[in-house]
């Protein structure tokens, strides 16, 4: 089974506002770059859009390592509260409404999509490589919105 390592990063400039994300997919000696943006959402949307398009990259299941400063993305995985909002009709609560359902669910579906997947937090602008130039990517998408 093919083993490839993503590294993902959205950015708002303003939230919400003009945004954008990125994503890098490694595979042995190749590397691949993805990023796009849009100009209206929040940084919580194009978290988890880098992570959807990265995943829906891949041409064929495989085993997958994630790397991402979202611990909004990483917990919402690890700690099964996708799928937990997914069973309660995207309810946190009774009352409370789950945020960015239609993003959470194209998520749970690119991941099934998959052999595996292990989500790895990182703190971001702490020198990570990866996620540097993530987040670099991202940014300058949502600064070419912002000057339109």
């Amino acid at each position: 089974m093919k083993h490839v390592d993503i590294f993902s990063d959205g950015s708002c400039s303003g939230n919400p506002g003009p945004g954008g994300w990125a994503s890098i997919l490694k595979y042995g000696r190749h590397e691949k770059e993805l990023c796009g943006g849009e100009s209206n959402t929040t940084n919580n949307r194009m978290e988890l859009t880098a992570v959807i398009e990265a995943l829906n990259a891949l041409k064929e299941p495989c085993d997958v390592c994630i790397t991402t400063d979202s611990k909004y993305v990483v917990d919402g995985i690890t700690l099964g509260w996708a799928e937990k909002w997914k069973q309660n009709g995207w309810m946190r609560t009774k009352k409370d409404p789950a945020l960015n359902p239609d993003l959470w669910d194209a998520l749970l579906s690119a991941i099934d999509k998959q052999n595996s997947c292990e989500f790895i937090w990182v703190k971001g602008h702490a020198g990570h490589p990866e996620n540097e130039r993530c987040d670099k990517l991202a940014v300058e998408q949502s600064q070419k919105l912002k000057d339109q």
